[in-house]
């Protein structure tokens, strides 16, 4: 008998320590599913996270190189060259230019003997032209020619509509007797800034002193519009 029932002891110890085995390698596997799962998911996470950064850093790269140098750069230099000439208008040619002397007979005395004569250049096509610089101005005598030389202002752009006008003045030093060599001016030729044709126009003054050598003459033309 007491054989029996210590072979029945022994029997349930060893069954309960095989259930008690069982519970713990399944409790086991659980754990190491879990594990396994974090990391991958995780990974994942990282992975979609960091991609949809990384293209979307490449969309916006791409769209401010697109804007900046396509549609910015293109703008701008249109509206660059539209505002250069103030209406986009082109250089006022000679051939569409009327030329004439400021009202009465254009003289204005000053304290130094100087006079001024305007001359008046007049846009007479029916778009916009723009002027800028001095006009050449050759004095003519019957016995030769005397080249101007410039004041020491600053051109300025002139936008011309159709129809108006802008102005520029021939400063000159009259002839007295005794005060040097006379010369008898008869006409004017005028060409204006950045052209090459000319229109020629009866003197109105009287005999300049002639300084045609002068490093500061009193005889001299300013810039058109100034």
């Amino acid at each position: 008998m007491r054989l029996f029932h210590a072979a029945t002891a022994l029997a349930a110890t060893s069954a309960l320590a095989l259930t008690l085995t069982a519970c713990g390698n399944g409790s086991g596997n659980d754990a190491s599913g879990d594990q396994s799962s974090t990391p991958a998911s995780s990974s994942s996470a990282t992975a979609t996270g960091g991609a949809p950064a990384e293209n979307a850093g490449a969309t916006k790269d791409a769209g401010s190189s697109t804007g900046g140098s396509g549609t910015g750069t293109s703008t701008g230099g249109t509206n660059g060259t539209g505002s250069g000439g103030g209406t986009g208008a082109g250089r006022c040619h000679t051939a569409g230019l009327g030329f004439s002397f400021g009202s009465g007979d254009g003289k204005i005395s000053s304290s130094d003997d100087q006079q001024q004569l305007a001359v008046v250049l007049k846009n007479k096509t029916s778009a916009a032209c723009t002027i800028q610089g001095f006009p050449g101005i050759d004095l003519k005598s019957s016995g030769g020619s005397w080249s101007l030389i410039r004041s020491g202002a600053t051109p300025k752009k002139v936008t011309l509509a159709a129809g108006s006008s802008t102005t520029f003045t021939i400063t000159y030093l009259p002839w007295n007797q005794g005060s040097g060599t006379e010369f008898k001016a008869t006409s004017v030729v005028v060409t204006p800034p950045n052209e090459t044709t000319s229109t020629t126009l009866a003197w109105p003054g009287g005999s300049v002193l002639l300084q045609d050598g002068a490093t500061h003459p009193g005889t001299y033309t300013g810039p058109v519009g100034g």
